[in-house]
């Protein structure tokens, strides 16, 4: 990572040197840079403000999924000691992205009052508390409660990370977006896959199992601080040619855009596949013989596949002017694994782990096309809102539905004919979304 942030600081300077403008940093934030600095003093501080905003966008990637995956290994300890039916942690299940949809609307506004930096630095600190107090604060009511305490800072920063590696690094979307995103798949994998037999080492309570994932939350509000007081608009970091070049018209009006919508949707769909993984696969590998500990490295090998493909996929789709067979591919694995869960789950269980895995890195392409759609960082933080909010909106009868399939049905096979059936207008969408086109000239025509 280091010899990426050495990288990152090179391109930073030339890109400084092209067009008069730099990168915000911590030390100009109201005020900028003292006169009479000597300018190489300017340029180490923004050498280390770039570095610093790398470690930060990695450290907040790490905890924007624990929160779901620790739950998921411990459901069924967390049903029985509040006593939940399946219905009501299928509505537990439901929570990630009905508070995605709803908190997530108000990134943007949040990100203009305040600054991005601010905005999610405050995300931190509420995942923190959220996790802390959640296990203890007793009875199914206090627990949600707490969940979406946490889930509201996962929801803003979801938003605000695009809207992040477009402002610092607009000449690599593609690599900061992979690096966003394998960290992300590897917070995600790595609290599927230690917290059972963490929790067992902490004295087997899952109350401690859960609140142990603070600690790393609260690592992730410290390079975020010295963002606090930068709260300058988009408009004042973009490059003066950017800004002249812009027409003089009405905000963009992101619903008239086709590929708006279409992203949407394509995010909604992988987000209703990514939610019912993380909240019941395990619990599925469970009912069909396999041991706890291993459904829970079994749920870690799928996220774990989004570490390397999260680095791999957004470049590879940086590269292409359609994104489209990408998510083809990515949804043929998804039909396999899902047919392979279905008439094997325990015989071929690894496999369809790992075809899920690669089907889940659906998540990672529909954020790189977030930043290819749109053409400035205004039109990246409205697409960016648009698409997660609309998306997660329409992922939240999916988790709810498998829960009830599978309380009233008593077994796997409706649910997960559920899921196969979701993935056919995913990869429809997927491919219009794809197109090579930007939002602005959409809303504009």
């Amino acid at each position: 990572m280091m010899s990426l942030m050495a990288t990152e600081e090179t391109r930073t300077t030339d890109t400084a040197t092209r067009t008069g403008d730099a990168p915000p940093t911590a030390s100009d934030g109201a005020a900028g840079a003292p006169h009479g600095t000597p300018k190489a003093a300017v340029g180490a501080t923004r050498a280390w403000a770039t570095r610093l905003v790398v470690v930060g966008i990695v450290l907040a990637a790490l905890n924007l999924r624990p929160a779901i995956t620790s739950l998921g290994a411990l459901l069924e300890e967390v049903r029985g000691g509040l006593g939940m039916s399946g219905s009501v942690a299928g509505l537990l299940t439901s929570v990630p992205p009905l508070c995605f949809a709803v908190f997530g609307v108000m990134a943007p506004r949040l990100a203009r009052r305040f600054g991005p930096g601010a905005v999610v630095c405050a995300g931190m600190v509420a995942i923190t508390a959220g996790l802390a107090i959640r296990p203890y604060v007793g009875g199914t009511a206090g627990f949600l409660a707490a969940s979406a305490l946490a889930l509201m800072g996962i929801a803003v920063s979801n938003v605000l990370m695009p809207v992040i590696v477009k402002r610092w690094f607009p000449d690599r979307v593609g690599s900061m977006t992979g690096l966003y995103s394998m960290a992300l798949a590897l917070g995600t994998s790595l609290a599927a896959a230690v917290t059972v037999p963490m929790t067992d080492a902490l004295g087997g309570s899952w109350r401690t199992g859960l609140a142990v994932w603070a600690a790393l939350a609260a690592a992730a509000v410290l390079p975020w601080l010295p963002q606090v007081r930068d709260r300058r608009t988009d408009s004042a970091r973009e490059p003066a040619h950017a800004v002249d070049q812009r027409p003089a018209a009405a905000p963009l009006r992101i619903t008239r855009s086709r590929t708006a919508w279409a992203l949407a949707v394509f995010f909604g769909l992988q987000a209703t596949a990514a939610y019912i993984t993380m909240g019941w696969m395990a619990q599925i590998f469970r009912d069909a013989g396999v041991p706890a500990g291993t459904a829970g490295l079994l749920l870690a090998v799928t996220m774990v596949m989004g570490v390397p493909l999260a680095f791999v996929i957004p470049r590879l789709a940086t590269r292409l002017p359609r994104q489209g067979p990408i998510v083809l591919a990515l949804g043929a694995c998804g039909l396999a694994g899902y047919a392979g869960l279905y008439l094997a789950p325990a015989g071929g269980a690894w496999a369809w782990a790992l075809l899920l895995g690669i089907a889940n890195c659906a998540f990672p392409l529909a954020l790189t096309m977030v930043g290819m759609r749109a053409r400035t960082g205004t039109g990246v933080a409205q697409l960016s809102a648009f698409a997660q909010s609309t998306g997660y909106l329409i992922s939240i009868p999916g988790p709810l539905l498998v829960g009830v399939l599978y309380q009233h049905s008593g077994g796997w096979g409706l649910p997960i004919a559920l899921m196969a059936g979701l993935m056919i207008p995913q990869m429809a969408v997927g491919v219009l979304a794809g197109r090579n086109r930007t939002v602005e000239d959409e809303a504009a025509r």
